[in-house]
Order: C-alpha cells, then structure tokens, then sequence
C-alpha cells in the first residue's frame, strides 16, 4: 500500500501563516520537543499505520515539503512529484502527474489532520472507502458525499440532498483507484485541470464500489484558515487526555510490542496492565520473568504507567481507570480469548470507550524469540524449579497424567476460560506408573523398569514445557531409590512420589482385594532421608504417599504417618483413598493442618471425583493430580472404532467420531 498526499497548493487562505512556507509546514504545537507540523503529524501516523512508502505532490514549496519529509527518510521511502502548473490547476493535475501508483493507496490532502484511530478506521476497511461524518452539520463550502444504498455516488461542494460531511481521506482498493485514475487522464487530456478531482470521479462512481467510514465525532478536519487552525489546535490539546489501556503478559519485549506502544501513545497517555504470574500461568506458558520484573521492564520505557492486572478479565481495571481506548491484536476475535474480548466492549460501552484492534502478524523474529523462551523453559534447571514456584505463586495447582508426547502436547496445550474471566490450564503433567504400563500392554506390577519410564520421561520432555511429577511406586530398594532420585533430578523432573509399600507392587485401588504389605514407618522414612540427601539442588521435591487409608489402617496410622515422613524430610504428603465418599480425605486434611500448615498435600480424586479443586484448595490441599483420565478416555474410543470398521467393513461410518489428522499435527509443534 502506498499513500498520496496532496500538497501543490500555495495556502493562500492561511494569510501570513503560509507567507514562508507551506500549509503542511505549519505549525500544531510548540511545547518543547513536541514541535509538529501538519505534514509530520500526517507522516508519524502513516508510519505507525505501517505504511511507509509515500508519494507527495508539491508545487511552490517543493523544497521545504522535502525538508518537512527529511526525518523520516530512513524509515519512510519518498516520492515526489513536482508540479509545474500549481499556480494555473486544481489538485487533480497534479493526481494525473502522480498516475503511475498501481498499488492500493490511501489518500488525502496534506493539510488534513485527523485522529489516528479515524485514519486506521479507514485503514482496516475491506472495501474502498471515504471519510464521512454523520454528526457533523453539513458545511456550505466544503465536501459532501451522496449516499445511496451503503455506496457513495458523487462527492463535491454542491450536493445537500442524501449527503453526509466528507473529509478528502481515502482508502482506495487498486482496481477502483485504477478507474479513478483514468477518470482523471480523461478530464485532463480535455484540459479539465481547474476542477476537483472528485468531478471526475463522479462519473465513474458507478463502476466503482467506493463506501463511507462513518467517523462520527472523531477528528478529522481541513485546515483552510488561521479559524481551522485554532479549532484543531483545540480538539489536539483534548485528545492528549485521552487514556490508553494495554494489557501484556510477555517477559521479552520486542520491536512489535513497542510499535503498538507506539500506536497507542499516539493515542493518548499509555497504561500498561501486566498480568501477574498467576494469569499468565493460566493459559499460557510459565512466565520467565516474575510479574515484579515485568513491571519494571515496562517502567523502563518512557511515557508508560504500570498497574497489575490480577486476571486474565480486564474488567476490573477498565473499571478503575476508564480508559477512552483499550489496543490489542486481532487475534483473539476467536478462540478461547474471545469472551474477554467481548467483555472489553461491553465494559468500554459503558463510557464510549473504544477498542482498537491491529492486525496480529506472526514475525518469523518473533517466532524465533518465543522458540528460545520455549526451549529455556524446558531446560532441565528451569523446569524442574517450576513446581515449587508455582505451588508459592497459586496455592493449589492441577496436574494430568501423561504417557506419551502426543499426550503431554494435550496437557500442555489445552486451556478453556471460566465463567469468572480467568482462564484456566493444568499446571503440570503426571507420569503414572499406571499408565506407562498399560500403554506398553503390560500389568502395574512395576514390570515395566525404570530405563523404559525414564523414556516416557524423555519423550514427553522433548516437546513440552510444564514440570513432571513422576509416579515412583514404592521406590523400590532405598539403595536403587538414590539413584532414581539423582537420575529424575538431572532430567529436570519436579517431584517423585513414593508410596509406603514393599513388595510386589500391586494398584492401590484394588486395597485389600490383594495382599499388599504396608511399609514399615522407620523403614520407609529411611528411604525418605537417602533420597533427600542424595540429591543436588534444593528444588526437587519427594513426596510420600501414604496407603493406610487404602489399606484399612485407619486415620491415626494416617496421620502418625504423615508427621514421621515430614520430619523424615519429605518435601509433601500424598493422601489416596479409594472411596467414593470423600470424607476420610477431608478428615485427614483438616486434621493434618492443624498441625502442619505448611507441608504440600497431594490428592488424587479418581474415586471421590464429584470434589472441585476449589473445595479442595478450602480444605487445605495444594495439588490435585487427575491420574489416568485421558488414558481411560482415549481406549474405548479406540474400541469403538475398531468395532465400527469391522462391524461396517468400511471406515465411513467411523469418521464421525475421528478428529481430523490436521488438528492433531496442529498440536505437534514444527521445531523442537
């Protein structure tokens, strides 16, 4: 897309403003180092718009026009088109002169000054389209377009009758500049030169599908007269009130978040919301940069003010500050951002406030800075730290098991937005010993050995960024558990959990059905403590899984339990229960922290599954661990399929219930 902007006029109009100079040189404001001009103003907000290829007619004041333009040669690529004849033509000469463009073009005359949200309204338009006011009386003396049917039919001075106020900024698609262009060789080549240019579009409107942008109130105004100057002088000095609201979660600035910072302070005075640690951890990656960081990084560019934003809902803050304009990019209009997209309007309609959207472009630089985060993320060190920082940072965090990369991508990808605003993800993954062998086809009877697991481990590693909680079994003899500890720790998995049992490893859930033998407290705590010194940095975590309520041993063994494995060392305690009615849970849980508020308590509701985690955060637990659902979910799906096939001997009846091979590619990221 290229811009033209008209300014082969002399200004005459202007007395002794423009004695020394152009019309488009004259002057907005004069506060120090805010010194502006007509035509700087026009060039600043182009630019910022991302149109940087420019074409400019002058006349008389070629040379100051060029010198006006002259700051913005190095990001601004110029054209300009000397007309002869500015003194004896209208600026439809000096359109024919500038004729060669073959290029989307926005339009205007270089005496216009407008808001920038009325030249990016016009900007983001899918057709060719003029600007136009509706609330604005119609002026005797200037532009107004005729309106018939959504379409504009003729513009000019003359026309009352089904007319709105118009203002020369255009956004014109190629192929209806093309017909215009040709209007305007026509009337030239017959030495029409004296007319507007309009006159000629007016007899091609027809073959031309040119539409209004209702700016209503937003400023857009020639500047004819000292009068003009002073009103729009005016209405600038009310805009630089105007407050603008931003809201990010990213820890690496880049060149795309200060152009809309950019954009934004063009606006008006910039606020930044930052989400904290616990929004942007709820439907995105962990955050690099703690919530305090990112505000001072953000305090560190000029002109910006900083507030949290606590939730991914803006509502709150909009409702404080009363912003007249809340940015972002497009991409949220779909997906699971998009409620909050619609609540920022509705909470903005409340005082007219005003969402504007930029087109969202996925940089390939940008791409390559998420990948580094990515892979920062997934670094052993900085993986296995996450556990620990999240359990301080959110109180109560969700895990779901995993057993394979395709299952860790699901785990690590899906998020949903709740009813409250916020969003909401799982926190971690769960490498179940469970799960691990029944995807080999194997019993859980600890058959599958732990050089196999540790593959499940790699795998899942390699392409996803939450930490891993591993599913020890017993831990098997302490003097293996040492090495299974160092092992986990150097992977960079978060925590293992062992739970109070020798022997043959048998599922809890089957409780007394089989014979399982219970650990002796002094011997597993034992365990406790050699793991705990075997390992290197204070990050990973050991947790005890106590069975005595699996097993029937009744809440005090529970509970004698749960203290012995804390002053042991372990770092939290896992209560099970196979009950559906979860009431011994919530007794060991009350009971356990009244005298220990501190431990981590870990639980796993596959039996007592109507609990909510907000329930369990009241009662005093820090992570709920959903164990083996997608496991159970994904094989009779599998069955059913299988049977469909052979019951039909065909695979159309067994499409319906298949997700498409796209969408599961889409889950599998490009690069590692």
């Amino acid at each position: 897309m290229k811009a033209l902007i008209l300014n082969s006029g002399t200004g005459s109009r202007m007395g002794m403003l423009t004695a020394d100079g152009p019309k488009c040189g004259t002057l907005l404001n004069e506060s120090a180092g805010k010194s502006e001009t007509i035509l700087s103003r026009q060039l600043r907000l182009l630019h910022l718009e991302g149109v940087d290829e420019v074409v400019i007619t002058t006349g008389k004041w070629d040379e100051k026009i060029r010198d006006i333009c002259r700051p913005f040669e190095g990001q601004m690529e110029f054209t300009f088109i000397y007309n002869p004849e500015y003194a004896n033509t209208n600026y439809i000469y000096s359109m024919f002169l500038a004729g060669d463009m073959e290029d989307d073009l926005v339009l205007m005359h270089g005496d216009l000054v407008f808001h920038p949200l009325a030249l990016h309204s016009v900007l983001q338009s899918p057709v060719s389209c003029m600007a136009v006011s509706s609330t604005v009386p119609l002026p005797e003396k200037d532009f107004k377009a005729v309106i018939l049917d959504g379409t504009i039919r003729k513009v000019g001075i003359e026309f009352f009758d089904d007319a709105m106020a118009a203002q020369p900024l255009y956004y014109l698609k190629k192929k209806d500049w093309l017909v215009f262009r040709d209007a305007i060789r026509s009337f030239c080549r017959d030495a029409q030169v004296h007319c507007y240019a309009e006159n000629a579009m007016n007899t091609v409107t027809d073959r031309m599908d040119l539409h209004p942008m209702d700016l209503k109130d937003i400023l857009c105004q020639e500047v004819d007269t000292p009068e003009d100057l002073q009103v729009v002088k005016e209405r600038l000095k009310d805009l630089e009130h105007m407050k603008v609201y931003l809201s990010f979660s990213t820890d690496v600035l880049h060149a795309g978040h200060l152009h809309l910072i950019h954009r934004a302070q063009a606006y008006g005075q910039v606020c930044v919301g930052v989400l904290s640690d616990e929004a942007v951890s709820s439907y995105k990656r962990f955050p690099l940069l703690s919530e305090k960081e990112r505000e001072e990084m953000f305090r560190s560019l000029p002109g910006v003010e900083v507030v949290s934003q606590k939730e991914l809902s803006y509502r709150e803050n909009l409702e404080d500050l009363r912003p007249d304009f809340v940015m972002h990019g497009d991409d949220w209009r779909e997906g699971f951002q998009a409620p909050v997209r619609s609540e920022v309007i509705k909470v903005l309609s409340e005082w007219g406030g005003t969402l504007v959207e930029y087109p969202y472009r996925q940089d390939r630089r940008l791409k390559m800075l998420e990948g580094r985060v990515r892979e920062e993320l997934s670094l052993p060190d900085s993986r296995r730290a996450r556990l620990r920082k999240l359990l301080g940072m959110k109180g109560l965090i969700t895990a779901m098991e995993a057993h394979s990369g395709i299952t860790g991508l699901i785990v690590e990808n899906t998020a949903v937005l709740e009813d409250t605003g916020g969003a909401h993800q799982f926190d971690a993954m769960w490498i179940s010993s469970l799960c691990d062998s029944t995807a080999k086809g194997k019993p859980d009877i600890e058959l599958v050995d732990m050089t196999s697991r540790f593959r499940t481990i790699d795998d899942i590693m390699e392409v996803t960024t939450k930490p891993i909680i591993f599913d020890g079994d017993t831990g098997g003899l302490t003097e293996h558990f040492v090495y299974t500890v160092r092992t986990l720790e150097r992977m960079g998995v978060s925590m293992v959990i062992i739970e109070d049992k020798v022997g043959l490893k048998k599922n809890s859930l089957f409780g007394n059905e089989v014979q399982q033998t219970q650990d002796s407290i002094e011997h597993f705590s034992e365990k406790i403590r050699a793991g705990k010194k075997a390992q290197k940095s204070r990050d990973f975590m050991i947790c005890a899984r106590i069975e005595s309520l699996i097993l029937e041993q009744g809440m005090e063994d529970a509970l004698t339990r749960a203290a012995a494995f804390t002053r042991a060392g372990a770092d939290a305690i896992m209560i099970h229960s196979r009950k559906k009615d979860p009431a011994e849970i919530f007794e060991f849980l009350s009971r356990f922290r009244a005298s220990d508020p501190q431990t981590p308590l870990v639980v796993v509701p596959t039996s007592f599954h109507q609990v909510t985690e907000e329930e369990f955060r009241r009662r005093g637990a820090n992570v709920v661990i959903y164990a083996n659902q997608l496991t159970r979910a994904g094989f009779p799906a599998m069955k059913k399929a299988a049977e469909t096939i052979l019951k039909h001997h065909r695979a159309l009846e067994c499409d319906e219930m298949l997700m498409p091979f796209q969408e599961i590619i889409r889950l599998i990221p490009e690069e590692m």
